[in-house]
């Protein structure tokens, strides 16, 4: 797995979204037992922080120290420099297993092996992502232009696995459930051009070109926001099984 987060982890730490408690709930109401977790990919943290105050333990996994650094510190939460496809946790020893917005940047196989040896029978699994932004009819053409026009030779295919809901990653996992679940946030236009920062291929492109292509439509799209604050809405999907 290549780190594609580093370079803009500061960035990323505070304009990436956080994900709603009803999110959570749904994962806890599927997990009675509460001893230990696991957030893979846990970037800075963020899942990590809120499953510690469900669970006696969480461990928290990134390939990325720059993520990591940006990671607030738990009392009960261990933070380690790792790939998802070979932890350094013993078999059998999890309750949960979670992945935000990650798991289509993995190798599939290896990463299932993985979960089925460290994961406890009966514990449960769950993995999630979020889709294009969506806004108002006067902005979304100009942001899906943006994203799947001038962005597509920039984003890795992995990244089309967002579109379809993770349909053609493998989830070999008993009692399969999927939830539906948005993410509602009244963001500037500044705010929004600095999440479009985030986007690994806006950074491919820079590091190519050496010039940030967010620049390409902040113009228009400062002028089409206006200068309040807008409802933007982040579409989450989650798949959640049991490890027999």
């Amino acid at each position: 797995m290549l780190d594609r987060f580093s370079s803009q982890a500061e960035l990323y730490a505070r304009y990436r979204i956080d994900y709603p408690p009803e999110l959570y709930e749904f994962l806890l109401a599927h997990t009675p037992q509460r001893h230990r977790a696991w957030d893979c990919a846990t970037g800075n943290g963020q899942v990590a922080v809120v499953l510690a105050e469900h669970f006696e333990q969480v461990e928290a996994t990134d390939i990325s120290k720059a993520q990591l650094a940006e990671a607030p510190q738990r009392a009960n939460i261990t933070y380690h420099v790792s790939p998802a496809e070979h932890t350094p946790f013993p078999a059998a020893t999890l309750d949960l297993i979670t992945v935000g917005q990650a798991v289509h940047w993995f190798d599939a196989d290896a990463f299932n092996q993985e979960v089925h040896r460290i994961a406890r029978p009966g514990a449960t699994v769950a993995e999630w992502g979020y889709g294009l932004v969506q806004m108002h009819e006067t902005l979304d053409p100009l942001i899906r232009q943006f994203y799947a026009g001038t962005m597509r030779p920039y984003w890795d295919e992995n990244r089309w696995h967002i579109d379809d809901a993770y349909a053609r990653i493998p989830f070999p996992f008993e009692a399969v459930q999927h939830a539906q679940f948005e993410v509602r946030r009244h963001w500037s236009a500044e705010w929004f051009l600095n999440y479009l920062r985030t986007w690994s291929s806006v950074v491919k492109y820079e590091k190519q070109h050496g010039q940030d292509p967010v620049l390409l439509i902040a113009d228009e799209l400062t002028q089409l926001w206006g200068a309040q604050e807008r409802e933007v809405t982040f579409p989450v999907f989650l798949r959640l099984g049991r490890v027999e």
